[in-house]
């Protein structure tokens, strides 16, 4: 556990979970939400893998920006994009993430390299390690 923790994100869910309503305590965050229609919801509103595919894209990138600078690569216009799945798993449902990361500029190997360090630092991949299949893809 860090020491100290520096911030921490609330948010609560009402009505009926994935088929409801979510809102930060500070009400930047809020959001109707429906399950997709692959799951046999509506659709009409977000859901939980989106949030967590846009905080994993978002913690990722920061992540892999800053391990390019301390080697001395100009991230420039880097791109993550997080892929997060949603399937049965036994009795249960299961996660499988997908982190596509493009650095312009340069080869797949430098990226890749910058990826899978980028990879033992950020938080959130630090937080699934061991729990889901997390695959890092450089096109």
């Amino acid at each position: 556990m860090p020491d100290p923790v520096l911030y921490t994100a609330e948010a609560t869910s009402t009505g009926d979970g994935r088929n409801g309503h979510v809102v930060s305590s500070d009400h930047r965050l809020d959001l109707v939400l429906a399950p997709p229609a692959e799951m046999g919801g509506s659709g009409n509103g977000t859901n939980p893998e989106q949030l967590f595919a846009a905080g994993y894209a978002a913690c990722f990138h920061s992540a892999l920006r800053v391990v390019a600078r301390r080697t001395g690569v100009d991230p420039g216009q880097s791109t993550v994009t997080a892929e997060i799945g949603i399937g049965p798993e036994g009795e249960a449902y299961g996660l499988v993430a997908t982190l596509v990361i493009s650095i312009p500029g340069l080869d797949r190997e430098q990226t890749r390299e910058i990826a899978e360090a980028a990879h033992q630092v950020c938080p959130y991949s630090r937080a699934t390690r061991g729990n889901i299949s997390v695959e890092l893809r450089v096109p």
